[in-house]
């Protein structure tokens, strides 16, 4: 009798809008933000400080769990992308284009023919007011992506730049020692043959700190790692635009990749895809690149295909919250302010899709 009463009372103390489990900090189904004239790109979430991280392609905002504004970065030089939080360093790493084009248009229009790829890395503990600036800021650094930023240039692999980012153990392994994977933006152009596979690179977040360096606004920052330590190519279909989230999740042990639908009849035209981090790559030639015929690390094939999934969120944001929980970002514009805004909302993955909570 007593263990039910002190079940209920579990019960009644989370309330309607939290949801709890045993071991995780009770988190709200629902979290409202608004940013600013552009649409959400990346959320990450804090459980140590309660706090949401959300990047608004021109600036960096942190929130409590209730969605009130306590920091925030501006004047970011170019598109800031998809984000995660290290709970190890307290800082969180976001995609940073700095482009010459379409994506590029009013963020980083200086960049005429020098367009180049960084990551973002925010120590989320200093920034400590709103409205602060990026540049010379210790807060705000970035490091060169020196891979996506040549393949870019040379036209490679559909190419479009830099998005999704999540942190997870090397692929192949089961547990072990966690590093950054950086997804490429790729073209949905569905006249070539060459952009059907999605391409991750993996880095030792100590050594994209050991290059990181301070905005200067209008300068191009080239200092980064030579080489990714690995570089996978994810056999999907046609996307549009790539990769523009991806997360792990360690208690089903899978990589999600969420994007925008491609075009491509030839594919089912999925909105995410999933594939378990266990999953040997194996080296091989590429699909349909016939001006590359080197091996390459590779994960799936037509005969062997990742895992396709239909869900319509996630493009623009998602950040596991533990046992199993997701956030996911809904984006919109608020007709009253005229700003963009994000809803979170909490979601499990079950083994086939994810279920609101």
């Amino acid at each position: 009798m007593k263990k039910i009463v002190l079940l209920i009372i579990a019960c009644l103390t989370l309330g309607p809008g939290m949801a709890g489990q045993a071991g995780h900090d009770s988190v709200p189904r629902e979290v409202y933000v608004e940013g600013g004239k552009h649409h959400v790109q990346g959320i990450a979430y804090d459980p140590d400080a309660s706090r949401m991280y959300f990047s608004f392609t021109d600036q960096f905002l942190v929130t409590d769990m209730k969605g009130n504004l306590l920091g925030s970065v501006r004047h970011i030089q170019g598109h800031l992308g998809a984000m995660v939080f290290d709970k190890e360093s307290r800082r969180v790493y976001a995609s940073l284009e700095c482009k010459d084009d379409v994506i590029g248009k009013g963020l980083s229009d200086f960049a005429k023919g020098r367009s180049m790829f960084y990551i973002a890395i925010i120590d989320v503990d200093k920034v400590t007011s709103i409205d602060m600036d990026s540049e010379d800021n210790e807060a705000f650094k970035i490091v060169c992506v020196r891979e996506a930023t040549k393949d870019y240039h040379s036209g490679f692999y559909g190419c479009s730049g830099i998005d999704g980012v999540t942190i997870a153990p090397k692929i192949g392994r089961k547990g072990g020692k966690n590093y950054l994977y950086v997804a490429y933006g790729i073209y949905g152009d569905s006249s070539r043959s060459d952009n059907d596979s999605q391409i991750l690179l993996r880095y030792d977040m100590r050594d994209l700190d050991k290059y990181s360096g301070k905005v200067r606004f209008g300068d191009f920052y080239s200092e980064g790692p030579s080489k990714p330590l690995d570089k996978y190519f994810v056999f999907t279909g046609n996307t549009n635009w790539g990769v523009q989230n991806m997360t792990y999740d360690k208690q089903s042990g899978k990589m999600f990749l969420f994007v925008y639908k491609g075009s491509k009849e030839q594919f089912t035209n999925y909105d995410a895809f999933s594939f378990d981090l266990s999953r040997k790559p194996v080296k091989r030639g590429l699909i349909g690149v016939s001006y590359d015929t080197s091996r390459h690390v590779v994960i799936g094939s037509w005969e062997d295909p990742v895992e396709g999934i239909f869900f319509k969120y996630g493009s623009t944001g998602v950040s596991p919250v533990g046992d199993g929980l997701f956030y996911f970002s809904a984006n919109g514009k608020n007709p009253s302010t005229g700003k963009q805004y994000c809803r979170l909302g909490l979601y499990r993955w079950d083994g086939k899709g994810f279920v609101r909570e």
